[in-house]
C-alpha cells in the first residue's frame, strides 16, 4: 500500500492519526489492517525520507518507526529529526536482535521498541497504551522543585535549568527527573519508576529506566545527586 488510505476503509471523524515507517509492505500493510481495525488512520513510508514528509503533513499522534530502512536516512536518523521539533511518541520496530541498537534508540528519544517477529495485537496494544498515557489528564505538579547544585525542575513549566540555563529533556526524561524530585530520598525500584512515569499498564524492559537514567545524569551533571542503589533501583539524595 502506498501513503494515502483508500478512502473506502478509512474512518470518519477525527481518528488518530498514526505514521507507520517501514520498508516491507507485506508488515507495514498488517499493521495497517490491524491499525485500522481498532479505529486509527494509518499512513504509510517506505524510507526516511518519504517518513518525514509524511510526519509533517499528517501531524500524527505516534510513530511506528523501523530502524533498518533503504536510503540515507535510516530509522534513527528520523528519529533525531523528529525529536527536534516534537516529543510525539515513537515505537521503534526493529529485527535487530543488538542491545546496542535498542538503547541508542531509547537515548534518542524513543518511547518503546518492538522487536520482529512481533504479535501485530500486542503492537496494537502498546500504542493504545502509550497514546493513553500521553494524552491521559496531567496531574498537577509542584511549580518548581530546587534539587540544590544550581538544578530547578519546573513541572509548571515543564523545563529543566542548571545553573539558570534550560536543559532539552525529552518527555519520558522529564516525567522522571519530576517523579524522582517528587519522591525524594526514597529508594525506588525500576518498577516503581516504570508504573509512575511510564503507566502501571506499560508493557516493555525494565531497563528503560536505567537509559533514561544515563540520560538525566549526562544532562543534569554531577550536582544530580542521582544515586544507585544497589538490588532495589534508584534513590535521588
Amino acid at each position: 500500500m502506498n501513503d494515502t488510505p483508500n478512502d473506502s476503509t478509512t474512518p470518519t471523524g477525527s481518528e488518530t492519526v498514526v505514521v507507520i515507517v517501514e520498508d516491507d509492505p507485506n508488515i507495514a500493510d498488517l499493521v495497517e489492517l490491524y491499525l485500522r481495525r481498532d479505529g486509527f488512520r494509518p499512513f504509510q513510508a517506505g524510507t526516511g525520507e518519504r517518513a518525514l514528509e509524511v510526519i509533517a503533513e499528517r501531524k500524527p499522534k505516534l510513530i511506528l518507526l523501523d530502524i533498518g530502512l533503504p536510503g540515507e536516512l535510516d530509522g534513527l536518523d528520523v528519529c533525531r529529526s523528529v525529536r527536534a521539533t516534537s516529543n510525539v511518541p515513537i515505537i521503534f520496530l526493529t529485527a535487530r536482535d543488538d542491545e546496542v541498537d535498542r538503547v541508542l534508540g531509547l537515548e534518542l528519544g524513543a518511547d518503546d521498541y518492538v522487536t520482529k517477529p512481533f504479535s501485530p495485537r500486542e503492537l496494537v496494544a502498546r500504542v493504545k497504551t502509550i497514546l493513553r498515557r500521553s494524552d491521559g489528564p496531567v496531574e498537577p505538579s509542584p511549580a518548581a522543585v530546587d534539587l540544590g547544585e544550581g538544578i530547578v525542575i519546573n513541572g509548571a513549566r515543564r523545563e529543566a535549568t542548571v545553573g539558570g540555563d534550560a536543559v532539552a529533556l525529552a518527555t519520558r526524561e522529564f516525567d522522571l527527573a519530576m517523579y524522582l524530585a517528587e519522591h525524594r530520598g526514597l529508594a525506588l525500584s525500576r518498577r516503581q519508576l516504570l508504573d509512575g512515569v511510564w503507566g502501571a499498564d506499560w508493557i516493555g524492559d525494565d531497563r528503560t529506566v536505567d537509559v533514561h537514567v544515563r540520560q538525566l545524569r549526562k544532562k543534569l551533571g554531577d550536582g544530580f545527586h542521582l544515586e544507585t542503589v544497589w538490588g532495589v533501583g534508584y534513590r535521588l539524595d
